[in-house]
């Protein structure tokens, strides 16, 4: 053999040694992930400042740390380094030092790093915590928003902070705990009110002169994840005003009414301004940098929290509003704006994926950068690069740059590539079938690691929540279909009806439907996969989660196709579901009201209880205010006395979602060797 040939065999035995060493992806995996967000570029442009993430599973959390990384390429460094959460960094205008929020002292409260010797203040000590905090253009003054009680936000903030400190604590002191409630929304996804509200203080840079500008009993800052989209308000250039995003009224129907609406504040005078009269939603108010307007998003349907938000432009000196996006049929999230004040760079969803966009003030819309799940997009001062957030469902969040105008796209950062290299995954596949009246649905196809076609798998069928949303191309840490797939399974996530990305129609045509053309979607997209040559059709199981945990529920009565089923905190029953969830606008436009509606549980799966037969693992939490835990009771309560096998996982400590590292981890295990059972 001559040397040549020695070589050859040698690179061949490497490449055979080194894919046999690679594994598939485990639970603990998730765990020891660094989890990468919020990407803002220094006002040089020339460094970019971002989150990270680090479980620390033994202490059932998740410990956030600021990092900076040169936006050319370049090393990474860590700028905190505290033992809690160091979060939303954001830069002075001078580029000199990094505003942030930190509950390292014990309360969330707000600071400032410079950037050359790492000197840190503390800027606030409120007793009720600190948010979100923002700079004006001069640098001069911080915004920020915190939690108080109205009836204490008109005097001077000292005082009452005094007062609210007082009150709190006789409350968390008396022996006696309970609440009394005049009014609806008194609780919220997995916090109680307490009849607080969210409003905006303004302060000095140094932290002097704090003042609350928007006292009253009405929120300054949505409270609802569906209307905020980031940072909520913003200064006027020249800092004598602030823009926010006001809540419903009268308060009494703000349980059941989504508009919100933009207001301004005078910052000398306290004078307060209502710049929009839709009756829908306005929220995310934003300066351009000349002052000329603020771009807002936009809903035009009252009550319908999944309207199409559409990209708003106010002329601050016409008073005149107009669409920049009126034939654009998706949703325009955050945004961001050009230095010129012409053109605004914005994320939005399209077929599954969601590129970036740029939308000028004349109406032109153009697609920036197609591919994956893109968000945070950052513009520079010179208009010619973007820095985003990117990820994959292959690959969790990392820091991307491109040109302005998409080319050139590169990672920044890649704080997991060491893990990942010895991690097999297998790329998600990307499919179209018919579903109901002739439409064509998406699907994702994502099969386990090491795949052989020659084999039939165990199929996994996903249906998503929302039900207004999408299973986009995306990473997550809390269903995550590469890890299920590692257990053996091909995982199966169609978009029905009610899918985001696909048009204002598509997703309008669930609601009021939830058991009609969506459920001939998701059942085609199971005759497809019964089609493929490698699905064990004897062994298939379907799970999901919110409306997914709904399907589920809907699943036992009209299908006996699955072996199992795993509903995690899903609707059961319509009419205690209209009763305790707490925004009631969802349900009233979804099904309507009790009392009003014909046939309103015409598609409650209580109804058909006579006809639920298949095993069920029920996960519910008992903090989800959203789909509250009755609902899952009632589902376990059926099974058990029809003698149907099924299993009830609870969490006291957890709401809609499962968050903490140790709860995870149980939620996980149980739902793996739940499903072993079944399909192996």
């Amino acid at each position: 053999m001559n040397f040549r040939t020695l070589l050859l065999s040698l690179l061949l035995c490497s490449v055979f040694v080194s894919a046999q060493t690679k594994r598939p992806l485990q639970l603990e995996d998730l765990f020891n992930m660094q989890r990468v967000s919020d990407p803002q570029l220094s006002p040089d442009g020339k460094t970019v400042a971002y989150v990270v993430g680090v479980v620390d599973k033994a202490a059932n959390r998740t410990n956030t740390d600021i990092w900076l990384v040169p936006a050319a390429g370049g090393a990474a460094t860590q700028l905190t380094n505290s033992p809690k959460a160091d979060r939303h960094p954001r830069w002075s205008p001078d580029g000199k030092s990094i505003l942030f929020e930190s509950n390292r002292d014990g309360s969330l409260q707000l600071y400032s790093i410079t950037i050359a010797t790492g000197e840190t203040r503390k800027l606030t000590s409120l007793y009720t915590e600190a948010n979100g905090g923002i700079w004006s253009a001069d640098g001069k003054q911080i915004a920020f928003y915190s939690a108080v009680f109205p009836e204490f936000s008109d005097k001077p903030a000292a005082e009452a902070d005094a007062l609210n400190k007082q009150k709190q604590e006789a409350r968390d002191n008396s022996k006696v705990k309970a609440r009394i409630m005049t009014k609806l929304l008194y609780r919220h996804w997995d916090s109680w009110v307490d009849d607080k509200r969210q409003h905006l203080f303004v302060m000095n840079a140094d932290g002097s002169n704090l003042r609350n500008v928007t006292p009253g009993d009405r929120d300054a800052v949505p409270t609802s994840s569906t209307f905020s989209t980031g940072d909520d308000y913003s200064f006027s250039p020249d800092g004598k005003e602030l823009a926010y995003t006001a809540t419903p009224v009268p308060v009494r129907e703000e349980s059941w009414s989504t508009n919100h609406e933009i207001m301004t504040v005078n910052l000398t005078t306290g004078e307060r301004k209502q710049i929009t009269t839709n009756p829908a939603a306005d929220v995310f108010p934003q300066y351009s940098p000349n002052g000329k307007y603020i771009a807002y998003r936009a809903q035009s349907r009252p009550g319908f929290e999944a309207d199409r938000w559409q990209l708003m432009l106010f002329d601050r000196a016409a008073g005149s509003t107009k669409s920049l996006t009126p034939n654009f049929d998706t949703n325009v999230d955050a945004f961001v704006w050009a230095d010129d004040s012409k053109t605004l760079y914005t994320n939005a969803e399209e077929k599954a994926n969601v590129p970036l966009w740029s939308i000028g003030i004349d109406g032109t819309v153009k697609k920036v950068y197609d591919n994956a799940n893109n968000s945070d997009v950052n513009i520079s001062p010179d208009g010619k690069m973007i820095v985003f957030a990117h990820q994959t469902m292959s690959r969790p969040t990392e820091i991307w740059t491109a040109t302005s105008t998409g080319k050139n796209a590169k990672a920044l950062t890649d704080v997991n590539g060491e893990l990942f290299k010895h991690i097999e995954l297998s790329e998600p596949e990307y499919v179209w079938f018919d579903g109901a009246d002739g439409a064509k649905v998406q699907m994702w196809i994502v099969k386990p690691p090491f795949f052989d076609a020659k084999k039939k798998y165990p199929l996994v069928y996903w249906v998503h929540g929302g039900p207004q949303g999408a299973f986009g191309n995306g990473w997550s840490y809390r269903w995550n279909q590469q890890l299920w797939a590692a257990q053996g399974y091909v995982m199966a996530l169609p978009n029905p009806r009610g899918s985001t990305g696909f048009g204002q129609k598509f997703t309008d045509e669930i609601s009021k439907d939830w058991g009609g053309k969506v459920y001939t979607d998701v059942m085609n997209g199971v005759a497809y996969m019964e089609q493929q040559p490698y699905i064990d059709a004897t062994k298939m199981a379907a799970a999901g989660a919110s409306y997914g945990g709904y399907m589920m529920n809907w699943f036992q009565a009209n299908t006996d196709k699955f072996k199992t089923l795993i509903t995690h905190c899903g609707v059961y029953n319509f009419y205690s579901m209209y009763g305790v969830t707490e925004e009631t606008w969802f349900d009233e436009w979804e099904h309507g009201i009790p009392w009003e509606t014909k046939d309103f549980d015409r598609f409650s799966p209580h109804k058909y209880a006579d006809k639920f037969k298949t095993p069920n693992l029920i996960i519910h939490n008992e903090l989800d205010f959203r789909v509250p835990i009755g609902e899952g009771l009632q589902l376990f309560t059926t099974l058990q006395r029809k003698g149907i096998p099924s299993k009830l996982l609870y969490f006291p400590d957890e709401g809609h979602w499962v968050l903490k590292p140790q709860n995870s981890e149980l939620w996980h295990n149980t739902i793996f060797d739940w499903l072993q059972g079944y399909l192996k």
